[in-house]
């Protein structure tokens, strides 16, 4: 059975900054052009239940919009995206907020993620014993190192019940106990029969706990297979890219984009990882924002004319 599976899909990300200028997106009529990203380029893979797949790839490479893709953070611009069953992401620190403590988190989390409070008070000596930073656990996050973060975050990320875990770069910082710890918890799930997706820059890691491994250059799958078959390639590329200049590193990735472009289906509009787009009109969303804005508005003034609202909008662009 497949938990996972991507069919011919492309994620692009509009390259804006502030708030301003996404807002203005939904107004614009369809001509306006935006700079869009291109981070995904139609990905076509399938994971099925139990396998524990490494991906691997340089930054930039599109190992995160992967992740954030299969989690549900964020949605495919073209092709169809497949997922059966809950998905959990195991990342450093990932949404702990520093003015809460230790067990602030841990319960804020843990609501977050479907819990109520008997579950939480049920699991959450589990989590502080796993953590194991001692009397910090009542201390706000911003007096806590790096490490001792990413113990918590760890923490509370493998005691939610998930079919499919994401571990992001989860195992990269801490001692080695912590580390030899985390892994044992790995090897868990593995045990039990969980889809994992281990995203990491360490090799060693990926030979020793992966099956198979996905190697992503410039948001395209450039090898699928056995981890003895795909390790070694990228090992071998990995040693020769470090080798260039940046210049030449720049100009690798616009040859490798190049080709992606000459590959690219008939018929379908060829995107560059950067390039400029129609953007289309969020008619719905506009109109959704209108009804926010006017709410607004009459939260401040009871009896606000139109021409007061559309000046208000008029001030945006």
């Amino acid at each position: 059975m497949s938990m996972i599976k991507l069919d011919h899909v492309t994620k692009r990300f509009d390259m804006v900054t502030t708030t301003k200028e996404k807002f203005k997106l939904l107004f614009k009529n369809q001509s306006k052009n935006v700079k869009t990203f291109t981070a995904l380029r139609d990905v076509s893979l399938e994971i099925g239940s139990g396998e524990v797949v490494g991906l691997v790839g340089i930054n930039g490479s599109g190992k995160s919009t992967l992740s954030n893709l299969i989690s549900g953070i964020i949605y495919a611009n073209e092709g169809d995206v497949e997922i059966n069953g809950e998905v959990a992401i195991i990342a450093v620190s990932q949404g702990l907020k520093n003015v809460l403590t230790g067990r602030e988190n841990i319960h804020l989390k843990c609501l977050m993620l479907g819990m109520d409070d008997a579950e939480i008070e049920r699991r959450m000596p589990g989590i502080i014993d796993f953590a194991d930073i001692g009397d910090f656990i009542d201390q706000p996050i911003k007096k806590y190192s790096s490490g001792m973060k990413s113990r918590l975050g760890f923490a509370i990320a493998v005691n939610v019940d998930a079919d499919i875990l994401i571990v992001d770069e989860a195992l990269s910082v801490g001692d080695q106990t912590f580390y030899n710890r985390c892994i044992d918890k790995m090897n868990e799930f593995k045990n039990e029969g969980k889809t994992i997706i281990f995203v990491s820059h360490s090799l060693n890691q990926i030979r020793s706990f992966c099956e198979r491994v996905i190697w992503l250059e410039y948001g395209q799958v450039k090898l699928d297979g056995t981890t003895k078959e795909v390790v070694p390639e990228y090992k071998k590329f990995l040693t020769e890219y470090k080798k260039l200049t940046k210049e030449e590193q720049h100009q690798y990735r616009r040859d490798r984009l190049k080709e992606q472009g000459a590959q690219a289906k008939p018929g379908k509009k060829n995107m560059d990882a950067e390039d400029t787009v129609k953007h289309p009109g969020w008619i719905l969303s506009g109109i959704s924002l209108l009804v926010l804005a006017a709410g607004s508005l009459m939260v401040i003034d009871e009896t606000p004319s139109f021409a007061t609202f559309t000046e208000a909008l008029t001030k945006l662009f």
